[in-house]
């Protein structure tokens, strides 16, 4: 339905998008879960490390207006059928967790700020606080997201990354002057494996957000003037 810089699929109401094309788009996705818009749930995402356990009265929040989303949240869990979870991007990484054993299911947004605070480790282990989950037992995906082939960073960054973790060299491939590039693929598995995920447990796509013009929108290829991709879960 959005056209444009938004065309034609963007999911995101926080962008310059027409807000009844979005709903219209949003219909069009959460109709082939099999679910009603008002049973969507979506966080404000900040870009912090905030995590929400998600229950049916939270659901229509951030479904119709940005601003009923669950405040300063950039994770998302829950153990209720038919709640279906959302977050949104255009260069940050997508973070999907299922624990067969319960069930219980989770999403995490996590951007460089969101890696760097290990977002995805956190809320593995707030989904075994809440949930009693088996972390060995664990499904991860990773989505797509912007690769190490586009990913440049700045010392600002590297700072961060040094104080989170110990092998932070081995994130990196240095580039000219004081820029490197991120792998956030390898920062988000070091994270997950330190806490007992298991390396066979964790998909990981390879399809790079910036590089793939025809499939994604990409924040930084488009200068910030772009659409939203959505990562959705549900347990049916």
């Amino acid at each position: 339905m959005s056209s444009d810089q938004y065309s034609s699929l963007n999911l995101g109401l926080h962008v310059a998008d027409n807000s009844n094309n979005v709903i219209k788009n949003r219909k069009l996705v959460v109709n082939l879960f099999g679910n009603d818009l008002e049973d969507l749930v979506a966080g404000e995402q900040v870009h912090g490390s905030n995590i929400k356990v998600v229950t049916e009265k939270n659901c229509g929040q951030g479904a119709r207006e940005y601003k009923t989303s669950l405040s300063q949240t950039d994770a998302l869990i829950t153990t209720e059928k038919g709640v279906l979870l959302s977050s949104y991007y255009a260069d940050c990484t997508p973070l999907f967790f299922l624990a067969p054993d319960i069930p219980a299911v989770g999403l995490a947004h996590a951007g460089w700020k969101g890696t760097v605070n290990k977002i995805g480790q956190k809320t593995v282990l707030k989904m075994k606080e809440k949930f009693d989950i088996n972390i060995s037992e664990l499904l991860v995906g990773i989505g797509p997201h912007i690769g190490l082939c586009c990913y440049q960073v700045g010392e600002n960054v590297i700072d961060k990354l040094a104080e989170s973790f110990t092998k932070w060299r081995s994130l990196l491939q240095k580039q000219e002057g004081d820029k490197w590039k991120l792998d956030l693929t390898k920062a988000n598995l070091m994270q997950l494996q330190e806490i007992g995920v298991k390396n066979k447990n964790i998909i990981s796509s390879d399809l790079c957000t910036s590089c793939e013009e025809d499939l994604f929108y990409s924040y930084r290829r488009d200068n910030g003037r772009t659409g939203r991709m959505a990562s959705l879960i549900k347990i049916r």
